[in-house]
């Protein structure tokens, strides 16, 4: 049986750690958390497990799981915004290849971002006004500007999003057996391209990998999609003026 004179103690240490917590810790351990299991085993009991508090410790900081993963996002993505510089498009690059380094620095919010919208709810307004004052500045403007806009953040997100697509969270050795036994049996007479550049394409391109960009990143292809999207603003650009 408990100890009466135990119990003060123990609500003193809890009411001590729950007013020890702030959002920024919560955020930063929540997306510890989220490193270590992914986003598919993440919960706000875990991380009130982890933390040594109540989840309505957490809960009193961040009124919401979607709230938190937003603000997971948000902190992974700050400051993504480039300098200023003369070239719009060079700004557009340096935009794409931060990004993916944010990502790629915690791989795992990469579906978050990607395929949830509750990501929305950490809004960067600056980011966004940033984006927006560059594609002005490159000609844009109207429902013209909005398009480039859309274009810039589908751009961003989608190339980095499949490139690190978590593997499967169970029987993860199976399915890359699975995956290197599929890949290795091409038919070289029905698929002579597919067989003749497999040898560059097997783990190293989308649909034919058993490993994402944490392991094997993809840079080639992606500088070869940053300079295909800023090739294709520039002309729009310039049929619009």
């Amino acid at each position: 049986m408990m100890d009466q004179a135990d119990r003060p103690r123990r609500g003193r240490r809890a009411a001590g750690a729950t007013n020890a917590l702030n959002r920024d810790k919560i955020v930063l351990a929540a997306l510890a958390l989220l490193d270590e299991r992914g986003l598919a085993a993440f919960s706000v009991r875990d991380l009130a497990k982890a933390m040594g508090v109540f989840p309505a410790a957490i809960y009193w900081h961040v009124p919401s799981r979607n709230q938190l993963l937003a603000a997971i996002v948000a902190h992974v993505l700050r400051d993504l915004a480039p300098p200023p510089m003369k070239d719009w498009r060079d700004w557009l690059r340096a935009l794409f290849r931060r990004y993916r380094a944010a990502v790629r620095a915690h791989p795992t919010i990469a579906p978050l971002i990607g395929a949830q919208l509750v990501s929305n709810t950490g809004l960067d307004f600056a980011m966004i006004e940033a984006v927006l004052r560059v594609l002005s500045g490159a000609g844009f403007e109207g429902q013209r500007l909005v398009d480039a806009f859309n274009v810039v953040t589908a751009a961003q997100v989608g190339f980095v999003t499949l490139e690190f697509a978590p593997p499967p969270p169970e029987g993860a050795d199976e399915w890359v057996d699975g995956m290197r036994a599929l890949v290795g049996s091409v038919p070289a007479g029905d698929y002579p391209m597919l067989a003749a550049h497999m040898p560059r394409m097997h783990n190293r391109s989308f649909t034919l990998r058993w490993q994402n960009g944490t392991v094997v990143p993809l840079d080639s292809s992606f500088e070869a999609y940053v300079e295909t999207v800023v090739a294709g603003l520039e002309r729009l650009a310039q049929r619009g003026a």
